[in-house]
């Protein structure tokens, strides 16, 4: 890992902070003062310090939460808006989400601080599956479903889900299984509101191969090793 980026995500500094307290000789690397920034340090082996003051690999967290409808996923915001953050213990409020739920919208999110698991998990190259349940207006007809995988352009987009289900359908609502590879901005609303249906309610139940389950509203769990091991690709 390049020492910049170890300072970085041990909340030293910021990245580029970190590359200006390098290059002005204030970190050491196993006792010696290092000023390059091509250098690379092994977190678990390698001593870095500060200034003199020994720099610790912060902990890296995974959480999966069960984000409620009327919470936006950020960890300020200048509205006053309810943040996500906010449903996690104090000592946890540095996390970040992974990806996004529009503010009414409900579901799976995961939040961290380890960003190459972030990157991993929302960069089209990767094509991590996600898969919502959207409730909308109005009887879907199957002749829609097709068009959904098919693909709608939308505002010079071009959207497309990898898979629909219809699991309910009647004269006021239809309800829909529907599975991305890739999340465009409320992608899914705007899909349906294309075919002249409204989406009413909008749950992400999966991400990968870990499902929402029985994680209650509003409340988080920490992802097990078997699981952050299932949601990274093999490179």
């Amino acid at each position: 890992m390049r020492l910049q980026k170890f300072l970085a995500e041990a909340g030293v500094a910021s990245r580029r902070a970190a590359e200006k307290l390098i290059r002005d000789g204030h970190v050491e690397v196993n006792g010696a003062t290092v000023q390059e920034l091509g250098v690379k340090v092994d977190p678990g082996r390698d001593l870095v310090s500060v200034d003199g003051q020994p720099v610790k690999p912060r902990r890296k967290l995974y959480v999966a939460l069960n984000k409620p409808k009327g919470f936006i996923c950020t960890r300020s915001d200048p509205e006053k808006r309810r943040i996500i953050t906010d449903l996690l213990p104090p000592e946890w409020r540095n996390l970040y989400p992974v990806g996004r739920l529009d503010h009414d919208s409900e579901g799976l999110i995961f939040l961290t601080n380890d960003g190459d698991f972030a990157l991993r998990l929302t960069h089209p190259r990767y094509g991590t599956r996600k898969y919502y349940e959207a409730t909308v207006e109005g009887r879907i007809e199957p002749s829609q479903l097709s068009r959904l995988t098919e693909g709608i352009v939308d505002e010079g987009e071009r959207l497309r889900a990898a898979r629909v289900r219809l699991v309910s359908s009647s004269n006021t609502r239809s309800v829909v299984e529907v599975e991305l590879a890739e999340g465009r901005n409320r992608e899914i609303r705007r899909m349906f509101k294309a075919l002249g249906h409204e989406v009413t309610q909008l749950k992400r139940t999966q991400i990968g191969r870990i499902k929402l389950g029985e994680l209650r509203t509003g409340k988080w769990r920490t992802l097990t090793e078997p699981e952050i091991k299932s949601l990274l690709p093999k490179l």
